[in-house]
């Protein structure tokens, strides 16, 4: 009688993994065939041809499978491996994101003056007014935002960092329309369009990795990596633009890329020496953050096709981000056959 109902529950429930379909299937249809059916076989059987699944049970199992496939949480060692590396390059993008906005904070506190004792800044660093659809207001709280949402990912207030998150990339979004359309606001075609989808929208959807009951980050490292990150690598940067040597500054493309290539050389000596651990997962988060630096890098090349001297650049950074990327490779495939998981549960949400 209940075959129909049980057929249409174990369609849905085909979204989840196989390792967790054989282990928990039976008792996940049974769950939900026991909230509908009642017993009366008249009913059951008008029931078991109009009811369920509903859509909030199938979000919940979707919701489930994202969790079982990229967070890791419960998964054999190689999907846990994967959820591990996946939230350790988000929290790598949100702390790019969040210096770009320290960058921005600094910058328009220097320019306006605020400080009195500071001198002026020099002309090639003093802060526009952005142009857009937007008032000013806009674009600085959507940089300082990106600090906001860092902060609360490292302190792993999860959800909140994904809705400020989440709001912070609509703006932009916004301008990008009305540039498209408008053919207003937008310096290039395809950069500032790749630049939203794998450093703000791909970050914002990958959220969802983390989990409370998910191994959390170190606080204290990532919290330095903010400062650390602004005086390293941003601090460098504006005495190049400050003294008249804009020429060596690489475009945003140009150094996500250069930046994931030093850290990926910075980490081979532990992952080809095989014997530091948890270098595998490190290995692999870098191998994430290749990858979307180097989709970043390929889609931004064509707005430079007027330039054979960019393009020369841009495919030079991308030979170097792949031989760096090489040398860890080894290293992050042998983490995902090597990393243990917790046992899994069966839950939904």
């Amino acid at each position: 009688m209940s075959s129909n109902l049980e057929r249409r529950y174990r369609r849905v429930l085909r979204l989840l993994p196989g390792w967790y379909r054989r282990q928990w299937e039976e008792d996940m249809v049974a769950a939900f065939l026991d909230s509908w059916l009642t017993g009366d076989p008249e009913a059951d059987e008008y029931i078991s041809k109009a009811a369920g699944p509903s859509s909030a049970e199938v979000a919940s199992v979707a919701r489930l499978a994202a969790r079982l496939y990229l967070s890791g949480t419960g998964s054999p060692g190689r999907y846990f491996a994967w959820g591990q590396a996946l939230r350790g390059a988000v929290l790598a993008v949100a702390l790019v994101q969040a210096v770009r906005g320290l960058d921005d904070l600094v910058l328009t506190v220097w320019s306006r003056h605020v400080f009195g004792w500071l001198p002026a800044p020099p002309a090639s660093l003093v802060v526009a007014t952005p142009s857009g659809p937007w008032p000013p207001a806009v674009w600085y709280l959507v940089a300082y935002a990106w600090i906001v949402v860092f902060v609360t990912l490292v302190l792993r207030y999860y959800r909140a960092a994904q809705f400020i998150a989440a709001l912070a990339i609509v703006p932009d979004l916004v301008q990008l329309l009305v540039g498209t359309f408008t053919g207003r606001f937008l310096s290039a075609p395809v950069g500032p369009w790749a630049f939203w989808a794998l450093l703000n929208l791909a970050p914002v959807l990958a959220m969802t990795v983390f989990y409370r009951d998910g191994p959390p980050a170190p606080r204290r490292p990532w919290l330095l990596a903010l400062p650390v990150n602004y005086l390293l690598v941003v601090v460098p940067l504006l005495a190049l633009q400050a003294t008249g040597n804009s020429a060596w500054v690489p475009d945003f493309s140009g150094l996500y890329c250069i930046l994931v290539a030093l850290a990926c050389l910075a980490h081979a000596p532990r992952a080809l020496s095989r014997q530091a651990a948890g270098s595998g997962l490190w290995s692999l988060t870098l191998a994430w953050l290749a990858a979307d630096a180097g989709a970043y890098r390929i889609f931004s090349i064509a707005d430079y096709l007027h330039d054979p001297h960019l393009i020369n650049v841009s495919l030079a950074e991308l030979l170097i981000l792949l031989v760096s990327v090489a040398l860890i490779a080894p290293d992050a495939a042998r983490a995902q056959a090597a990393t243990p998981a917790p046992p899994p549960q069966a839950q939904l949400g």
